[in-house]
C-alpha cells in the first residue's frame, strides 16, 4: 500500500512554533514513529512552502498511491488550485489539520480543500495523520 503525506507551509516548523498550539514534536521525529509502526506500508513524504510545489506533487502522486495524506497549513483557507487539483487526481484525500481550525479565527473556517476530501480530521494534533492512515487501511 503506498500513501502520500503532504503537507504545506510552515510545518517544517512543528516543534519550533507556536507548541501550545501545534506541539513540541517535529514532524520529521514524528513521521520516523509511522514508518517504524507501519513498517507495511510505503511511505511518500513531501513538504513545500509553495503552493505550486505542494500542486505538482499532488498530481505526481495523485494516480499512482492508494490515498493522500494532506495538510494544506494556511493554503486550506485560500487556494482554489489546490481544491481543483483533488478533484483532477483518483486517489482518495483525507485533509488533516493538528490544530481545530473550526475554533480559531473566523477566517480559518473556510476550506477550498474540504469539499474535495474524502474526510476532514482536524485538532486531534498530530495523531490526525495516524487517524487518517488507519482509514486507508481499513
Amino acid at each position: 500500500m503506498k500513501i502520500a503525506i503532504i503537507n504545506g507551509p510552515n510545518l517544517n516548523l512543528l516543534g519550533n512554533r507556536e507548541n501550545e498550539i501545534y506541539g513540541s514534536q517535529s514532524f520529521e521525529s514524528y513521521f520516523q514513529q509511522m514508518q517504524l509502526k507501519y513498517d507495511h506500508v510505503e511511505f511518500s513524504y513531501f513538504q513545500s512552502n509553495v503552493e505550486g510545489e505542494i500542486i505538482n506533487e499532488l498530481q505526481k502522486v495523485g494516480n499512482e498511491c492508494h490515498g493522500i495524506i494532506l495538510n494544506p497549513g494556511g493554503y486550506t483557507h485560500t487556494s482554489v488550485a489546490i481544491g481543483d487539483t483533488l478533484a483532477a487526481i483518483s486517489a482518495k484525500v483525507i485533509e488533516v489539520h493538528i490544530s481545530n481550525i473550526f475554533e480559531r479565527e473566523e477566517f480559518r473556517k473556510l476550506s477550498y480543500v474540504s469539499a474535495k476530501a474524502k474526510g476532514v480530521i482536524s485538532g486531534l494534533g498530530l495523531r490526525g495523520y495516524e487517524l487518517a492512515l488507519q482509514y486507508f487501511i481499513e
